[in-house]
C-alpha cells in the first residue's frame, strides 16, 4: 500500500521571521544585535523607552555627583578650565566673586538636571541634518520620525557611559578633576588640561569610545531602513561628526 504524500511545507511568513520587538528587546538588541532594532523601527518608530532610560540614568548620575562631589566644587573646576573666566573672577572683590560663584553654582545645578531636555533638542537637529543629507545626497527615502528614532536608539551607548561615570564617582573619583563634560577616561581629552588649549582639548575629547560607537550605530540604522550602502552611511554620519567637532573646537578656543 503506497504511503500518503506528505503535505508541502509552507515557508514561514515574513511576520513570523521578523517578530515585532518589545521596547526592552529593542534596547538590548541595540547593544548586541543592532540590525534587529533598527529594522524594527520601520514597523514602529517609537523612541520613548530609550529616552526614559536616559532620563533615569542622567538624573541618578547628577544626584550622585551632587552628593559625592557637590555642585560648588564642580562649578569651581569648570571655571578653572577657562582661563578667561578664572581671570575675570579673580579680578572681582571678594564679595562679588562669592556672589558670582553662588549664581554659577545654581545655574550648574539646574542645567545638570534638565540636560535631557537639551539632548532632545540636539537629537531633533541631528536627525534633521541626517534626514536631509540621506534624502538629497544619497536618495534615501527615510521618514523623519524614523530618522529621529535611529538617532535616539543610537545614543544608548551614552547611557552606558553615564552609568560607568556614576560608578566612578561612587568609587571615589577625584573632585579636583571631575567635569560633567568629560567624567571618565574614555577619550584622549581626559588626559589633557583644557586651560592649556581649549581647541585640542575639545578635539581630543570628541575622539570618545562611546561617541564612535554611537556614530557607528547611527550609520547601521540608516543602512537597515534604506538601500544606502554601509560605506555611504558611514561617510555621511562621520562627515557630520567631523564638521561639528571642528566647529565646536573652534568655538571653545574662541570663548575659553
Amino acid at each position: 500500500m503506497a504511503a500518503a504524500p506528505l503535505p508541502p511545507v509552507s515557508a514561514p511568513s515574513p511576520a513570523a521571521v521578523l517578530a515585532p520587538l518589545s521596547q526592552g528587546a529593542r534596547i538590548i538588541d541595540t547593544f548586541i544585535a543592532p540590525s534587529k532594532t533598527f529594522t524594527d523601527l520601520r514597523r514602529n518608530a517609537s523612541w520613548w523607552a530609550p529616552f526614559l532610560l536616559m532620563v533615569i540614568v542622567s538624573t541618578a548620575f547628577v544626584y550622585t555627583v551632587s552628593q559625592k562631589i557637590g555642585f560648588r566644587k564642580v562649578t569651581e573646576t569648570q571655571v578653572q578650565m577657562s582661563p578667561k573666566q578664572a581671570a575675570q573672577l579673580d579680578n572681582l572683590p571678594a564679595d562679588q566673586r562669592e556672589q558670582q560663584m553662588q549664581q554659577r553654582t545654581t545655574v550648574t545645578r539646574i542645567v545638570s538636571y534638565i540636560v535631557p531636555l537639551f539632548v532632545v533638542v540636539f537629537w531633533v537637529i541631528i536627525a534633521g541634518a541626517l534626514f536631509a543629507t540621506f534624502k538629497f545626497a544619497a536618495g534615501a527615502d527615510v521618514p523623519f520620525k524614523i530618522a529621529f528614532a535611529i538617532v535616539v536608539f543610537a545614543g544608548l551607548p551614552q547611557v552606558l557611559k553615564s552609568l560607568l561615570a556614576t560608578i566612578a564617582v561612587l568609587a571615589g573619583a577625584s573632585p579636583d578633576s571631575f567635569s560633567f563634560q568629560n567624567p571618565i577616561a574614555t577619550n584622549p581629552g581626559f588626559l589633557l588640561n583644557p586651560a592649556d588649549s581649549a581647541f585640542w582639548y575639545s578635539l581630543a575629547s570628541a575622539l570618545d569610545i562611546f561617541m564612535i560607537w554611537t556614530l557607528a550605530l547611527t550609520a547601521i540604522g540608516f543602512t537597515c531602513v534604506s538601500k544606502v550602502k554601509r560605506g555611504t552611511a558611514l561617510g555621511i554620519v562621520f562627515g557630520w561628526w567631523l564638521l561639528l567637532t571642528l566647529l565646536g573646537a573652534g568655538l571653545a578656543a574662541k570663548f575659553s
